[in-house]
């Protein structure tokens, strides 16, 4: 216990140390190299007009949302809502987009969004989707590399903390959700202190339908209460079977820093769910009663339906013998992943000296000569050097996450010593390290976690930005930086800010979404119920106490652009389609004393805004989105008379 402490205390203290000392001297510093030398400036400009190679999507964090930058140039382009109500856009404030947000526990309008997967085929990216998880309240979520606008999310029962997640197989069978906090399975009222044997660790198997990618639970392992950290699935040869990284083995549930870092050795669980999903589809596995929020967009109505699902299939270990085993993995790894070939399975010990690399090849032998090491909860623990294909040597402090440039080469980031440390399969021998600025989490090559990385540019994501830029208070956004990998030695090309903090990214090379890129939603395929074809169809019409407003929006008025007759404590629904049938010309609508946002409605798309009027006058809306020279002239009004007023509904256009 003692040696421990001392073990934790000595790390924090050197990851003060070495982020203290990345400060000192550096403006001095870059003072006199500029931003970097020339030749780095030229290799991360985008010239006017001119476009970036890849695109580079980062996990917002706490902002429950995915941001979209371009590589080199580290661009912000968008800002994609996911599990967060958005006012740029309206989403989670329009009618069409509230039921996106609802969970078992009512309308949750926020998340924390870890690490985004883009969508493969034959283990590699294809452009399709991208899968991010929501942390807080367990939820996958699919977006679409068409449109860049969220379609799915699903909610996850008997989870916690979803973080191992929203990692994706080789053909995007299934995309895994897996519990960072073990908790009692079905939840109830029971002591925490009775954690150790009762509390269970669930890994779910999201199945994604191939031609639309709509999501369905498959099955849940119900697994040992351990706390399951990061994962990535097989590919080639390890196809079928999937990796997560595990610490709390201890099963500890207070001061989990020292009680939780006992263990010498955690495990990585190897689970060869190619052999479940042959048990579930044979009719294995208990259906358990469950509640959990399943909500769809669709594309054609442009509207979004909630779904409570009332039960969940979940399998035990047990019931699959053969299936799962866990590899001894030192010391409370962080970092779970899986190089190109599928031969290698790498574990980061946050406070392991060493990185440990397993063998997919020897984990099948061990398991065929049944080299058992005990067992947990009946899984098998196989023997830690029949399992290990090497390690690394002084990589440095704090090791985390590692990613692949196709080239045979690994790199990983160590967050203490603040490094990316690049370093070759097979002999283990460390070839290069660079700083980070500072104290770097996560690490993305595009395509690094695919049989086919393209290894030109790495991403680094560090937690603490100090002096990088102007200061804005006590905290700063957290920084990015771009380090050119193409030669034997890394090169520091750029940094720029970050939104939110992120966790992980994903990139791809631009061609995959440049070229199915939608521009437009066409008029003739609009299938919103309240959508209009044209503004001769607009029309205000009254319903008990609601009132729904049939609005046409273009270039640069609103028909109707007068409206009488409504009455306080009327619920008013202004359904606004946008009848431009040009790219990139949205219209946006607000209206003053809404308790909302304005909604920005795409070219050819319907959104609905409500508005609840609980004063008397003459009150005024106006596109939010500028749209033209007369984009000024772009507004209207609304009469609102008392409750027990008798004016008819009407409206006109300047008639």
């Amino acid at each position: 216990m003692k040696s421990t402490r001392i073990f934790i205390g000595a790390a924090i203290m050197l990851s003060f140390l070495f982020a203290s000392c990345g400060n000192q001297g550096t403006n001095e510093s870059s003072k006199s190299k500029g931003a970097l030398v020339s030749s780095a400036a030229e290799k991360v400009y985008v010239a006017p007009g001119e476009r970036d190679e890849q695109y580079a999507f980062l996990s917002g964090g706490y902002s429950g949302n995915l941001t979209v930058y371009g590589l080199p140039s580290g661009r912000l382009f968008k800002e994609i809502p996911v599990f967060s109500q958005f006012p740029t856009s309206g989403y989670g404030y329009s009618e069409e987009t509230k039921p996106m947000l609802n969970t078992s526990f009512g309308f949750v309008p926020w998340d924390d969004l870890h690490h985004p997967d883009i969508s493969q085929t034959k283990g590699e990216l294809d452009g399709r989707w991208i899968f991010v998880n929501g942390n807080n309240t367990p939820r996958i979520a699919r977006i679409s590399l068409s449109t860049f606008e969220t379609e799915e999310i699903m909610e996850i029962p008997n989870s916690a903390g979803n973080h191992s997640s929203s990692f994706i197989t080789e053909n995007t069978e299934y995309v895994v959700a897996g519990t960072r906090f073990s908790v009692p399975v079905p939840q109830r009222d029971m002591p925490i202190s009775e954690y150790k044997s009762n509390f269970k660790g669930a890994l779910t198997f999201i199945e994604v339908e191939p031609e639309h990618g709509h999501l369905d639970i498959k099955f849940q392992l119900l697994m040992p209460g351990f706390n399951y950290d990061l994962s990535h699935p097989g590919r080639d040869k390890s196809h079928g079977w999937f990796f997560f990284s595990t610490y709390n083995t201890e099963e500890a549930n207070t001061l989990l820093e020292v009680n939780a870092s006992q263990n010498d050795k955690d495990f990585i669980a190897a689970i060869n769910w190619k052999k479940i999903e042959e048990y579930v589809n044979s009719g294995g596995g208990t259906k358990m009663p469950a509640n959990y929020a399943h909500n769809v967009y669709d594309e054609a109505t442009h509207s979004a339906t909630s779904t409570m699902k009332k039960e969940v299939l979940v399998v035990n270990p047990s019931e699959v013998p053969g299936a799962i085993f866990l590899l001894p993995t030192p010391k409370s790894p962080h970092g779970c992943d899986v190089d190109p070939t599928g031969q290698y399975i790498i574990g980061s010990g946050k406070l392991s000296a060493d990185l440990t690399v397993h063998s997919f090849d020897k984990m099948l032998d061990a398991i065929a000569g049944e080299k058992f090491d005990g067992e947990a909860y009946g899984i098998p623990i196989l023997k830690f050097e029949d399992v290990m294909a090497g390690q690394v040597k002084s990589g440095g402090l704090g090791p985390l996450h590692t990613e692949f440039d196709g080239k045979g080469n690994a790199y990983t980031t160590f967050f203490i010593s603040s490094e990316v440390v690049k370093w070759k399969l097979g002999t283990w021998e460390v070839i290069d390290r660079q700083p980070t600025f500072y104290s770097v989490g996560h690490l993305m090559i595009p395509g690094g976690n695919s049989r086919k990385p393209h290894g030109k540019y790495l991403v680094a994501m560090n937690k603490i930005t100090k002096d990088r830029y102007l200061p804005t208070g006590p905290e700063m956004e957290h920084s990015a930086q771009i380090y050119d990998i193409t030669g034997e030695k890394m090169e520091l090309l750029y940094d720029f800010p970050t939104h939110g903090e992120p966790h992980y990214a994903a990139g791809c090379d631009a061609d995959l979404i440049v070229q199915n890129s939608k521009k437009i939603y066409r008029l003739d395929e609009n299938k919103h119920p309240y959508a209009i074809n044209s503004p001769a169809e607009a029309k205000v019409v009254r319903e008990g106490k609601e009132v729904h407003i049939y609005m046409s929006t273009i270039r640069s008025h609103f028909t109707p652009d007068n409206i009488e007759g409504v009455k306080v404590g009327d619920k008013v629904y202004f359904h606004i389609t946008n009848h431009e049938q040009d790219f990139d010309v949205p219209h946006g609508f607000s209206i003053i004393g809404a308790g909302t946002s304005e909604i920005l409605v795409m070219p050819g798309q319907t959104k609905t805004s409500l508005w609840e009027p609980e004063k008397v006058g003459v009150w005024p809306f106006y596109c939010t989105d500028f749209c033209s020279a007369l984009h000024q002239e772009m507004q209207g009004y609304v009469r609102v008379s008392p409750a027990s007023s008798d004016l008819e509904i009407s409206w006109s256009l300047g008639d």
